[in-house]
C-alpha cells in the first residue's frame, strides 16, 4: 500500500500511509486509537475506496472495488467487532457468501466436513458444525471468524485485535495457528494494543500516528518505550499507578450476598468498601461478566441480594441499580453500551436526562456542555460531541461509556474488560481514572482477561471458575500462575 489517503467529512483519516507486507510474515500494525489502523485495513479489504495512493499485489497495481474483490485477491479480514450471524450455524457462518453448492443446492455434507476440518486445524474440533453461533462464547465466535477467513484460502489475513476476547490458553492456540499459517506462506497483518504479544508473534512493525506512517519495517524486538514514543509522540508511563491502601474500617458501599443466576453462577458473595477495587479473575466463560450484569440488573438474579450502602437494589431492574448509584461499562460496548447512531453527547448524558430536561424536553445545549467537559477530560479524539458514536475508534468509544458514568457520579463502577482494544495512552488514562475514582470514595469492580491487570488494579481478588468463586483474598497474596492453577483445579472439580 503506497501513499494511501482517505478523507471523511470533517476528518482526514489517512494522509499518505505506506504498508509493505511480505509473504509468510507477521506484520504488526500499531498506533493509538484514532491513528487510522481500522480505516487502513478497510481500504485493503475493499470496504473503503482510497482517495489517493495505490495498492500493489505481486508487483501489479490493483483496484479493490469491494470486499468480494478483496477476497478474490486472497485478502481476508477478521474485524475487532465480531462479524458473525448469531442465528446461523457454525458451518453456515463459515461459508456465508461462498456456499459450496451443486445445481443450485447447498452441499451440506461437504460443508459440514470442511467445517470440521477447519475447526480441527484451529484446535477446536469440539465445536460442532451444526451448533448455532449465538450459543457460543465470545472466544468461540472469534474462532468461527478465523475459520471463515481460512475457508477463502487467503494469502493475506488481517487480524484486528484477535486476542481481545481470548484467555491465555486461547491466545497460545491463536499463536500456534498464526505460526502454522505463516509457515505455509500466508501473510498475517496483526493489530494489537498488547505490546508484549508483538514480541511473541511479530516479525516486523509499522507504526501509524494521526493518519501517517511514522515508522515501518521495525523489528518486533524494538523496545516498548521506543514504540510508545512513536505512537504517542511522548513518553507514556502506562504502569498501574500506586494507590493508598483501603482502611479496614472504610464503609461498605456494595454488598453482594449469595447471588445466583440459574445456569450461569451460584453462591457469589463479596463486599466492596469505599475506595476499594475488587477484581474478578478467571477464564472467558467462567461467569465473570454474568455476575456484573446481574449486579447491574441487566439479568434477573435467581436468588441473593445486592445492596448499595444498605439500600437493596431490586433484582432485574437496571433503572433501580442506576438510581442506587451503580454504573456498568459492559464487555461488548458496541452492542451493550452505546447508541451507535446517536451523537456523542447523547451517549454521555444517557443516564442523566433528568438533569438536562426543561419542561419535560431535553435541553440539547445543556447536554452538549456536560459532554464537552468529559470529552476534554478524557481526551476523546476527535473532540466533537456532535459526531455519531459509530464513527469513533474502539478506544474512544470506551471513553464515551466511561464519561457517561462520570457525569452520573456513580458510587459503584463495574468495569468489564475496560482496556480491551485500547491503546497504551488511553490505558494509562483509564488506570489513572480508576485511581481518581477510588480516591474520591467510589467502589470499583473490574473484570479483565489480562490476569496481571486484575492483580495490579485490585485490592482484593475473587477467582471464578465455572460459575463458582474458588478463591477470595488480597491481590498481593496471589500471582498469575496461582490464579491459573485455581481455575484449572475448579474446572477439574
Amino acid at each position: 500500500m503506497r501513499g494511501i489517503v482517505k478523507q471523511f467529512p470533517g476528518a482526514r483519516a489517512l494522509d499518505g500511509v505506506d504498508l509493505e507486507v511480505r509473504a509468510g510474515e507477521v506484520h504488526c500494525l500499531l498506533g493509538q486509537n484514532g491513528a487510522g489502523k481500522s480505516t487502513l485495513i478497510k481500504v485493503l479489504a475493499g470496504a473503503h475506496q482510497p482517495d489517493a495512493g495505490e495498492i500493489v499485489v505481486d508487483g501489479e497495481p490493483v483496484t479493490i472495488a469491494d470486499p468480494v474483490a478483496g477476497l478474490r485477491l486472497g485478502i481476508a479480514t477478521m474485524y475487532q467487532e465480531l462479524d458473525v450471524v448469531d442465528g446461523l450455524s457454525v458451518a453456515e457462518n463459515i461459508y456465508l457468501g461462498h456456499e459450496l453448492s451443486s445445481g443450485g443446492f447447498t452441499r451440506r455434507r461437504a460443508v459440514a466436513q470442511h467445517t470440521r476440518e477447519l475447526m480441527a486445524r484451529l484446535g477446536h474440533a469440539s465445536i460442532p458444525a451444526h451448533r448455532e453461533v449465538g450459543r457460543l462464547s465470545a472466544a468461540g465466535k472469534q474462532i468461527v471468524s478465523m475459520a471463515r477467513a481460512l475457508s477463502h484460502d487467503a494469502r493475506v489475513i488481517v487480524m484486528d485485535e484477535p486476542s481481545a476476547v481470548l484467555d491465555s490458553e486461547e491466545v497460545a492456540n491463536l499463536f500456534r495457528v498464526v505460526r502454522d499459517l505463516t509457515a505455509q506462506g500466508v501473510s498475517v497483518v496483526y493489530i494489537s494494543h498488547r505490546l508484549e504479544e508483538i514480541r511473541q508473534i511479530g516479525d516486523r512493525i509499522t507504526v501509524l500516528k494521526d493518519g501517517r506512517t511514522v515508522a515501518t519495517g521495525l523489528p518486533a524486538t524494538t523496545p516498548t518505550p521506543d514504540l510508545i514514543r512513536l505512537m504517542t509522540g511522548r513518553t507514556v508511563e502506562y504502569a498501574i499507578p500506586r494507590r493508598t491502601p483501603v482502611a479496614p474500617d472504610a464503609p461498605v458501599v456494595l454488598d453482594v450476598a449469595d447471588l445466583a443466576l440459574r445456569g450461569e453462577f451460584e453462591g457469589v458473595s463479596f463486599q466492596v468498601r469505599a475506595g476499594e477495587v475488587v477484581g474478578l479473575a478467571g477464564l472467558v466463560g467462567s461467569g465473570r461478566s454474568e455476575i456484573l450484569e446481574t449486579v447491574f440488573g441487566a439479568r434477573r438474579a435467581t436468588s441473593g441480594t445486592v445492596r448499595v450502602a444498605e439500600r437493596r437494589v431490586r433484582p432485574g431492574s437496571v433503572a433501580d441499580a442506576v438510581a442506587a448509584g451503580i454504573g456498568l461499562c459492559p464487555e461488548e460496548r458496541k452492542s451493550q453500551g452505546l447508541l451507535l447512531d446517536e451523537p456523542v453527547y447523547r451517549n454521555v448524558t444517557l443516564s442523566t436526562f433528568a438533569r438536562t430536561a426543561r419542561g419535560g424536553m431535553l435541553d440539547e445545549n445543556a447536554e452538549r456542555e456536560q459532554a464537552r467537559a468529559q470529552v476534554a477530560a478524557l481526551e476523546v479524539r476527535p473532540a466533537d460531541v456532535t459526531r455519531t458514536a459509530r464513527t469513533l475508534s474502539g478506544g474512544n468509544q470506551q471513553k464515551i461509556v466511561l464519561a457517561r458514568w462520570l457525569v452520573h457520579g456513580c458510587r459503584v463502577l463495574l468495569l468489564d474488560e475496560p482496556t480491551r482494544g485500547v491503546d497504551v495512552g488511553a490505558r494509562a488514562e483509564i488506570y489513572a481514572l480508576v485511581a481518581e475514582l477510588t480516591a474520591a470514595g467510589a467502589a470499583v469492580v473490574v473484570v479483565s482477561s489480562e490476569i496481571d491487570e486484575v492483580l495490579g488494579l485490585a485490592d482484593r481478588v475473587l477467582v471464578v471458575s465455572e460459575g463458582r468463586v474458588v478463591h477470595t483474598g488480597p491481590a498481593a497474596d496471589i500471582d498469575e500462575h496461582r490464579v491459573l492453577d485455581l481455575v484449572m483445579e475448579g474446572s477439574a472439580a
